[in-house]
């Protein structure tokens, strides 16, 4: 597979250094690319990948954090944390992964996925945010202490209550979507002066029916509202374990809660600034728990629950994923916000929608949730839509998944270029809203027949 990961000129930051430094990342992955198909040096790619990563996350990342320093950086303390959470989480998760499945090709993939797209992330907006290029997305951060204790909590309390050895995924999740999630909000206030907090408690539908379901003798993978409702004094009970063990939390009283769409649950993440996201893989499914400041409570998303109107809101939530559940799933994979936001307006009332900025956060986005039809930007930087395509028909499990290119050229050179890779189609970007949903209904309506 010759895909590869080109720099382009917006990752400059302009310290020259810095620069030279993210290139010679991209050139390492780009090493294992070439050695990922061959099994008989895979290994060795990923071995000495691993150990470059393991320099790099001590000499660049000092390299970077002496220059914030001699600049007066304000972001800091939150900055370093990041780079810490790499080095110490990140990088020894992939190793141990990697080993435990003898370096297999799957591990290999996840491994340079998500070395790829942390890289990409982090110079995209850390690292660009330090020469005020782009504003930092993560602010007042609590301390390495109380992450730590937080961390430590939650496994200790899954452990206690499930019986399951949790293992920290991010320190710094950013609302991706993982399967069929279950997404619970919680608010809580301090009383008279009504100091408030909002929690977020992120599950994956499997992990809830494998424990929950488990204990109350489920034998069937049917989500009902017998489950949610289980599920939503659990986590409060979880909720409230993990507030007793700091005392800074322990005055914040239940003030409200809600059952979140994943749509809804996104627009949190775009209009707050979370102060804690952890991810965490129990070994059954994927479990978050976010602590985002709570100013949603007026002109919020979702409908409070209360006594009176519990049952209701349940019923009416499980209806609601009813629809998600048996709607076509689309994947829209685009760099420009503005045509993914286009799209998604467009099918949102008739297909279950998901976007993505780049290919490498494409392939992610198929491993945690397999659409039914992905629409492709041919034209993306580091990763196209050709090189996202073969990434894609590489894997077995991917291969029949049908891609539709999105292109801004419909010239005749174009169209035979993009047609040459045999996509399921392709549609101009600049047609009328109406036709490309036209094009997309018909392309599910050829399907069924």
């Amino acid at each position: 597979m010759d895909a590869q990961f080109v720099w382009q000129k917006e990752f400059n930051i302009g310290v020259d250094s810095i620069d030279k430094e993210h290139q010679r990342l991209f050139k390492i992955i780009n090493r294992i690319f070439s050695f990922k198909d061959e099994e008989a040096n895979r290994k060795w790619a990923c071995q000495e990948g691993i150990k470059f990563f393991k320099e790099h996350a001590l000499k660049h990342f000092a390299d970077e954090e002496a220059y914030m320093i001699s600049i007066g950086y304000e972001g800091f303390d939150q900055h370093r944390r990041i780079h810490r959470s790499f080095r110490e989480n990140t990088l020894p998760a992939l190793e141990g992964e990697l080993e435990q499945a003898d370096y297999s090709q799957e591990a290999v993939d996840h491994f340079l996925g998500v070395c790829a797209g942390w890289l990409i992330g982090h110079t995209t907006t850390e690292d660009l945010s330090i020469t005020g290029k782009r504003l930092r997305k993560w602010e007042n951060l609590p301390s390495n202490e109380v992450i730590t204790a937080m961390k430590n909590g939650i496994n200790q309390l899954v452990f206690d209550m499930f019986h399951l050895e949790s293992r920290l995924i991010s320190d710094a999740y950013g609302g991706e979507r993982f399967g069929e999630g279950v997404y619970y909000d919680l608010i809580y206030g301090t009383g008279q002066d009504e100091k408030k907090q909002e929690i977020i408690l992120v599950f994956e539908e499997k992990l809830l029916i494998s424990t929950l379901g488990k204990h109350m003798g489920v034998r069937s993978d049917k989500f009902d509202s017998m489950l949610v409702h289980a599920a939503r004094y659990t986590a409060r009970q979880f909720v409230g374990r993990i507030m007793e063990q700091f005392p800074a939390m322990e005055a914040y009283e239940l003030r409200g809660e809600k059952l979140l769409s994943y749509e809804q649950f996104q627009k949190v993440f775009e209009r707050e600034k979370p102060q804690l996201s952890l991810l965490f893989n129990t070994g059954e499914g994927y479990f978050a728990y976010c602590i985002i400041a709570p100013h949603l409570l007026q002109n919020g998303v979702g409908t409070a629950i209360g006594a009176e109107n519990a049952m209701t809101e349940v019923e009416q939530y499980l209806i609601s994923r009813k629809g998600t559940g048996t709607r076509k799933k689309v994947l829209i994979v685009d760099d420009s916000m503005t045509i993914r936001k286009r799209i998604q307006d467009l099918l949102d009332k008739d297909y279950e929608v998901a976007q993505a900025e780049s290919g490498v956060a494409a392939i992610r986005a198929i491993t945690l949730s397999r659409p039914d039809l992905v629409l492709l930007d041919y034209e993306m930087p580091v990763c196209d839509g050709k090189q996202t395509l073969e990434m894609l028909r590489s894997e077995k499990e991917f291969t029949n998944i049908p891609v539709i290119f999105l292109t801004g050229r419909g010239d005749p050179e174009s169209v035979r270029n993009v047609m040459a890779l045999k996509p399921a189609g392709y549609l101009l970007k600049n047609l009328k809203p109406a036709e490309i949903k036209k094009n997309i209904d018909d392309f599910f309506e050829k399907k069924k027949g």
